[in-house]
């Protein structure tokens, strides 16, 4: 582990200057990017959040640095808890369900974790707006989470915020 990232990370802040500062330090050192990974996924960590933050504008700008290490991303999608960590995974999901091939189980694994995010009622409203996308996406391949998805949304529509409903009204057009 790299203790100058660590420690960057733990001094990083929500604030997007500082964040882009350590995605700049990833991208010009890509041998620091299984750190952040390791840092990311050590839900044990009260900092972790903070490494999901930063790996999430890491992918959104090289989303193939994921690629080597999809079977551990995918395998610890349903051990975040923290709200923070959960919006900058679900962001990620969706950017793997949209540009990535993935594996049958990989698809599974991220299929599971955005409908357990979609239906908890502790979730923020940003989490379950990237589930709803991702799930989207693999529902084209996947016949059988449009009706599922279409259940949910139809069902919850009348519980959620104005933000919530204007995503679940564009993917319900989507899906009919």
């Amino acid at each position: 582990m790299n203790s100058e990232l660590y420690k960057n990370v733990v001094n990083s802040s929500a604030y997007r200057a500082s964040r882009d500062e350590n995605v700049h330090l990833i991208l010009t050192d890509l041998q620091l990017f299984p750190d952040l990974l390791a840092i990311a996924f050590d839900t044990a960590d009260k900092n972790h959040y903070k490494a999901c933050w930063i790996l999430e504008l890491v992918l959104e700008k090289q989303l193939h640095l994921i690629t080597d290490h999809l079977p551990i991303f995918c395998i610890n999608l349903s051990k975040f808890r923290n709200e923070s960590a959960t919006r900058a995974v679900s962001k990620i999901c969706m950017f793997l369900s949209k540009h990535l091939t993935l594996t049958d189980l990989q698809e599974q694994q991220i299929t599971e974790s955005c409908f357990d995010w979609l239906i908890s009622e502790d979730r923020k409203v940003a989490t379950k707006a990237y589930s709803i996308r991702a799930l989207y996406e693999l529902g084209k391949k996947h016949n059988w989470i449009y009706p599922e998805l279409q259940r949910i949304l139809t069902d919850d529509y009348h519980k959620h915020s104005s933000a919530y409903k204007a995503v679940a009204r564009e993917i319900l057009k989507k899906i009919k």
